[in-house]
């Protein structure tokens, strides 16, 4: 399972999709570590089954345990927050913003790896799940840690091609089943 047999398994008509995966990815400048948690963090967070038994292995080869755990971490939070903040963010009611969360989130106060690495994974997961508080949260977080605009819009160009991928790639296999 690889990035290649991702991009093979992506139809002609989504050929952007399988150019996008290989240069986002595939000729990504992020660190080697920002890339993976990145791209790991994402592939969780598409829902889609194809996109991360692909990826995951080469994920996980290249993290460290600690990265490969924190990647995971920040997947999961971020589904629990991107949920609430964006639910308290919608409703009409202001009063709903002055009310104790009451959720555990100790990850984030101490992740396992660099604060800012696992700032650009959760900001990415919040691009694909729809957070516009989360994805301020944690930008002006790692802009005041001085993560450029640059590496953090590597990110959530990651998580929108990992996220088109995933829909396209579940899309096949539901009409290819009829």
């Amino acid at each position: 399972m690889s990035l290649d047999e991702l991009k093979s398994a992506v139809p002609d008509y989504a050929k952007d999709l399988k150019l996008n995966l290989g240069s986002v990815i595939g000729n990504s400048d992020l660190p080697k570590q920002q890339l993976w948690g990145t791209v790991l963090a994402c592939a969780i967070a598409s829902r889609s089954p194809r996109v991360l038994r692909e990826l995951e292995p080469e994920a996980k080869a290249n993290l460290s345990p600690e990265a490969y755990t924190a990647a995971r971490s920040a997947a999961a939070v971020m589904a629990m927050n991107n949920v609430f903040y964006r639910t308290r963010h919608l409703l009409s009611d202001p009063e709903y913003g002055t009310l104790r969360a009451g959720l555990r989130m100790n990850v984030i106060g101490n992740p396992g790896v660099e604060k800012a690495d696992f700032e650009l994974w959760s900001l990415a997961v919040s691009a694909i799940n729809g957070c516009g508080q989360c994805l301020d949260s944690h930008e002006q977080v790692l802009r005041k840690a001085g993560v450029d605009r640059e590496t953090i819009q590597e990110a959530f160009k990651i998580a929108a091609v990992l996220q088109a991928v995933g829909v396209t790639l579940d899309s096949e296999a539901v009409l290819a089943e009829q």
